[in-house]
């Protein structure tokens, strides 16, 4: 771990169709007959991390692993870990607790039939695990999850109000929050293509991670595909939150992970995020 706390490098493995944003003119029903287009841009991603010696976290859909089995594994012998999206890709508000705990069982157990590796860690679709919905915690830790990296705590229309910024537990499961500067996001998704680049470049200089609050960044595999389906009669607001700054930040990640690594999966520095928070 390095001297000033880890710097961990998370992706949430999903399609393009998968992004909620786009739920309403993608129903579940239609994605079988989609290209998923995640065969170059995961290729593009493994060459990367090769590159500048990171390694990092893929949140891998059940859905994905089981349809895209050969990916996945290749990205666990790459030295990545797999840990767990869920498997349908439905926020934790939409679900019950009895219906979560089917998606996450089916989703643990699909990963790791095809990576062949334990499967200790969760993320949820839209970081959606908070106060109404602390009830997950419970059933991950059930469900044989140690932690959790769900929660995204920006002041932003009083998502993050009151909310930990620092790792904590939630029942027996740890839970891992992105970081922000002063409640404001930057650690990656659409704060990092909508935002100045200057802000992410400054936000990241400035957050000194520690191990009770590590630096954690986080990017979709469509974020880094100009070329995936445009869909038609959008509202305005989708068309800006889904695919703009695409292209830059196509540019822009090589630059950040040379210049702020090293950068680490979740499951390396785990027992000493578990030993800081008894």
């Amino acid at each position: 771990m390095s001297a000033d706390g880890p710097r961990l490098l998370t992706v949430d493995y999903e399609a393009w169709y998968h992004a909620l944003a786009l739920a309403p003119w993608l129903p579940e029903d239609m994605r079988g007959s989609l290209p998923d287009r995640l065969e170059r841009v995961t290729e593009e991603l493994l060459a990367l991390f090769a590159e500048v010696g990171a390694r990092a976290t893929f949140f891998v859909l059940g859905e994905v692993a089981r349809r895209r089995p050969r990916l996945v594994r290749a990205i666990a012998e790459a030295g990545h870990e797999i840990a767990s999206h869920g498997h349908a890709h439905r926020p934790l508000w939409a679900e019950t607790p009895a219906s979560f705990r089917r998606d996450v069982a089916r989703a643990k157990a699909v990963l790791e039939d095809v990576a062949g590796t334990p499967v200790v860690g969760y993320r949820a679709p839209n970081f959606s695990l908070g106060p109404g919905t602390a009830w997950a915690a419970e059933v991950l830790a059930g469900t044989g999850h140690r932690y959790s990296s769900s929660h995204h705590p920006v002041l932003l229309r009083g998502r993050g109000g009151g909310q930990p910024r620092h790792v904590h537990r939630r029942g027996g499961l740890l839970e891992i929050p992105l970081p922000t500067l002063g409640g404001l996001p930057f650690a990656g998704g659409a704060w990092a293509r909508l935002l100045p680049a200057a802000w992410m470049r400054t936000a990241l200089r400035l957050h000194r991670p520690h191990v009770d609050r590590p630096l954690v960044l986080y990017l979709h595999p469509w974020e880094l595909d100009p070329g995936q389906p445009r869909l038609p009669q959008l509202p305005l607001r989708v068309r800006l939150r889904h695919y703009a700054g695409i292209h830059r930040l196509h540019r822009l990640l090589p630059r950040l992970l040379r210049r702020h690594g090293p950068w680490r999966a979740i499951r390396e520095v785990l027992p000493e995020l578990e030993a800081a928070v008894p």
